[in-house]
């Protein structure tokens, strides 16, 4: 699961990061960004890659609380994830995550990143939903999986990192290889910084 995250980075690292372009939208640095929160996303349109502000949690009217997490198991499996699967997929820049480790019966709070970058990307998912005033509004989830090696012991869930090679064949809108994209879905192999 993930459940809370981190990006400490301005909007000009982002634009550096990603090659993107700034739509409409402001964000400030958060050391925690919680389920609810307007957080930025990456998204491909056209050729073009944009940072936008999205809701964190789809929000369908069946649910009482959002979802901010969809296992990659099953979201070529379950309708609410299915569609924006194949046609909504996001990046979500992240400096690190947090999980919560179990030590003698207490929740030991662990901040989570790894080596490679300083901002990466958790695999995202976005789509449109209407809250109860009927007002639209966008809002991603997170895509997770089993966790690696080195996060077993804290959690058996981690979110999926898509590594900088995957990041622009995920984003592809007009990749409808659902198998390849799911074996990009996987746990992080390389090491992490639990801190």
């Amino acid at each position: 699961m993930c459940g809370r995250y981190a990006l400490d980075a301005d909007i000009d690292m982002l634009i550096e990061r990603y090659n993107a372009i700034i739509g409409d939208t402001h964000f400030d640095r958060k050391k925690e960004i919680f389920p609810t929160d307007t957080a930025p996303v990456i998204r491909q349109t056209g050729n073009d890659k944009h940072i936008d502000c999205l809701k964190w949690g789809f929000a369908p009217s069946y649910s009482k609380v959002p979802l901010i997490n969809a296992r990659a198991e099953t979201i070529d499996a379950k309708s609410i994830f299915r569609d924006s699967f194949i046609n909504r997929r996001c990046l979500i820049p992240v400096t690190n995550f947090f999980e919560w480790e179990k030590i003698d019966g207490k929740k030991v709070k662990r901040n989570i990143s790894i080596l490679e970058d300083e901002i990466f990307s958790l695999a995202g998912l976005y789509n449109t939903f209407f809250d109860k005033e009927g007002n639209r509004f966008e809002a991603f989830t997170i895509i997770t999986t089993s966790s690696s090696n080195s996060m077993r012991y804290i959690h058996d869930r981690m979110p999926v990192i898509i590594p900088r090679g995957f990041e622009a064949r995920w984003l592809n809108r007009g990749n409808r290889n659902l198998m390849g994209l799911k074996e990009i879905l996987l746990p992080w192999k390389s090491d992490m910084i639990v801190e």
